[in-house]
C-alpha cells in the first residue's frame, strides 16, 4: 500500500520570518497570507522556532483592562517575556517541533498530539525548512474518492497482501466507512484483514460481516 507522506501533503511555499522581524511586521505577515503561524529561521534557513497569533496575542492579555473590571493575568516568567517581546525570536515557541518529508500521516498527527501543536514545520536531512503541514492538511486523506478506497483495498489489501481470490470478499465503501462481506478458511485472517483495511488512507471505519472456515486462534489444550 502506497500511504501519502508528509512530503506529499505539506504546503510547500511558506511563509517564514527572520528571528529579527518586528512584532507589526509579523501581524502584516499573517494577515497579507492568510495564515495563523509562520516558522521563523534563522540565516541558514533551519526552522528555531514558530510564532502564531496565539504567542502574539499574549502582549494583548499581559496588559491591563481600560476598564478595570479584568484584573491582570498573573503570567509566568517565560509568558512575560513572550508578553514584552519584540522580535520573532522573543516571541516564537521554541525549539521548531519539525517533521521529515518521508514521515506517514500516522507519525506527523501523533507528533502533533504528544506536542500539543497544529502545525510542523518539514526539514530535510540537514534541517534546512522544506514546507510546513498542518492538522487541515493531514485531514485531506479523508477527502479520497470512495472508489479509489474501495480500489485500493481490493487490490493491494485483499489481492496482493491477502492472495485472495476476486470472489472471497466484497468491499463497500461509503463516505470513507468500509463494510466487508464474505468468507475466508482461517479465523485468524479476519483480524488481520481488518487492521491492513483501517491502515489504507481515507478510511474512516471498518465493520467485516466475515465468515471463517476454521477457527484457528485456539491453541492445543493443556493436560491437566
Amino acid at each position: 500500500m502506497q500511504h501519502r507522506t508528509v512530503g506529499e501533503l505539506m504546503t510547500h511555499n511558506v511563509v517564514r520570518a527572520p528571528r529579527e522581524m518586528p512584532f507589526k511586521e509579523i501581524v502584516e505577515l499573517l494577515a497579507e497570507n492568510d495564515v495563523t503561524a509562520v516558522p521563523v529561521v534563522d540565516g541558514s534557513g533551519h526552522p528555531v522556532g514558530v510564532v502564531s497569533e496565539g504567542d502574539l496575542l499574549r502582549k494583548s492579555s499581559g496588559q491591563a483592562d481600560p476598564s478595570g473590571r479584568v484584573p491582570i493575568p498573573h503570567l509566568e516568567a517565560w509568558e512575560r517575556a513572550k508578553a514584552e517581546g519584540t522580535r520573532a525570536e522573543e516571541l516564537m515557541s521554541a525549539p521548531a517541533v519539525c517533521a521529515r518529508p518521508e514521515w506517514s500521516v500516522v507519525e506527523a498527527a501523533r507528533l502533533m498530539a504528544v506536542q500539543g501543536v497544529k502545525r510542523l514545520p518539514v526539514v530535510d536531512e540537514t534541517d534546512r525548512l522544506l514546507g510546513i503541514i498542518s492538522r487541515g492538511d493531514l485531514l485531506r486523506i479523508f477527502l479520497r474518492h470512495d472508489d479509489a478506497i474501495r480500489e485500493e483495498i481490493e487490490r493491494d489489501v485483499l489481492g496482493r497482501t491477502m492472495r485472495l481470490a476476486p470472489s472471497a470478499v466484497t468491499v463497500d465503501v461509503r463516505e470513507g466507512e468500509v463494510t466487508l462481506h464474505g468468507s475466508v478458511e482461517a479465523r485468524s485472517l479476519v483480524p488481520v484483514i481488518e487492521r491492513l483495511c483501517r491502515s489504507v488512507d481515507g478510511v474512516v471505519s471498518v465493520t467485516a460481516h466475515i465468515a471463517h472456515g476454521t477457527d484457528d486462534t485456539h491453541g492445543p489444550a493443556t493436560a491437566t
